[in-house]
């Protein structure tokens, strides 16, 4: 599913550890990778007139090392057999990602979650908040110091499990393809395992009690059918991947809360 891959960095040694990550996928998939540097030759304050940043000779002299910098990467021995572009440019980070995505048709953009910051570097944090609420494409977003934690010795098994939190709604089980193949090719085959949850808000006590508790009961049943179908629809598309599936429905007032507690 993911056969380009983009990984945006900044120079940092943060930003690089989307790196080990980024080609488990490519080689799993037969997927090649373009990584992507973008310069901000302004500052932007919000809407204001922006800000140069630099002279054209600087701009020319950070063009020469960021390129310098991408292609000695591409040349690390973890990414040895994989195809492999560099690409730098100019402009506001989170909207030049996008459109370089879009335009190379990407399937997957991996980044870390923070990146250097200053005058002549974007921070990737912020990006990322951007990314997140703006990509058309799957994000795969590492936290900087877990983002190599599950991936060990080449020789030793990779067991990875994700939570897909749904709703019902097909926005939802959107997420379900992708999660389902970044699980896959984060695994040795056969250890990776989907765990499908629903969290059914609570209905808010009234003074018909047993009225209340049927609706909660009815609304509990319904999620428990509903995530069952999505367990078959799963297994039957998707069997060759060979993932455990488990499911469970949660009785809880705070979503955001209860899906965090279940993935610790």
């Amino acid at each position: 599913m993911f056969k380009r891959i983009i990984v945006p960095l900044d120079g940092s040694s943060r930003a690089e550890h989307a790196l080990p990550v980024a080609a488990r996928i490519a080689r799993a998939s037969g997927g090649s990778l373009h990584f992507l540097q973008v310069l901000a030759p302004i500052v932007d304050y919000g809407g204001l007139a922006p800000v140069p940043m630099m002279t054209e000779e600087s701009a020319r002299t950070e063009m020469i090392e960021a390129s310098h910098y991408l292609t000695n990467l591409a040349t690390l021995p973890m990414l040895a057999g994989i195809s492999i572009t560099t690409e730098v440019i100019f402009g506001i980070p989170a909207r030049q990602i996008l459109e370089v995505a879009e335009s190379r048709g990407t399937d997957l953009i991996v980044l870390c979650s923070h990146g250097r910051t200053g005058f002549t570097r974007w921070a990737l944090g912020s990006v990322t908040h951007q990314l997140v609420h703006q990509s058309f494409v799957p994000l795969l977003v590492l936290r900087e110091h877990e983002a190599t934690t599950h991936l060990a010795h080449e020789d030793e098994v990779q067991s990875f499990h994700t939570l897909v939190a749904l709703d019902g709604s097909e926005l939802a089980e959107s997420a379900l393809l992708p999660a389902a193949y970044l699980t896959s090719a984060l695994s040795t085959p056969g250890h990776g395992a989907l765990h499908l949850v629903q969290v059914v808000k609570v209905f808010p006590a009234t003074a018909e009690e047993g009225y209340t508790s049927e609706l909660n009961e009815e609304a509990l049943q319904r999620a428990r059918t509903y995530l069952i179908a999505i367990m078959g629809h799963v297994q039957a598309t998707l069997k060759d991947l060979k993932l455990s599936l488990t499911s469970s429905v949660e009785y809880e007032r705070d979503v955001a809360c209860t899906l965090l507690h279940m993935a610790e």
